[in-house]
């Protein structure tokens, strides 16, 4: 899955690494809905690092469309909520079961 992180790059995550990525992404759900801002910015620097960490980073020239884009890390609570995905579900969505 090609993740891009706004204002860094794509990023070529493989799924084996997604339901950590769900589990990050839960977590930021849960702070951007509980408004605390402290939570939102932990939330959102470990999801980022975690996409870093796991993720291949793409050339910058490369042309591959993205899965997912994901805020840089100088996002607001409210530009994420904007970002979010259908209620509930949050900017990654989950593995079908």
């Amino acid at each position: 899955m090609i993740m891009r992180v706004m204002g860094e790059g794509q990023f070529e995550v493989a799924e084996g690494h997604l339901n950590r990525l769900n589990q990050l992404d839960d977590e930021l759900l849960t702070a951007v809905e509980s408004g605390d801002e402290q939570a939102f910015r932990a939330a959102l620097a470990s999801l980022l690092e975690a996409v870093r960490e796991f993720g291949s980073p793409l050339p910058d020239d490369s042309l591959e469309p993205s899965d997912l884009i994901l805020p840089d890390a100088e996002a607001t609570v409210d530009e994420v909520k904007a970002m979010l995905r259908d209620e509930g579900d949050g900017l990654i969505p989950g593995l079908p079961e």
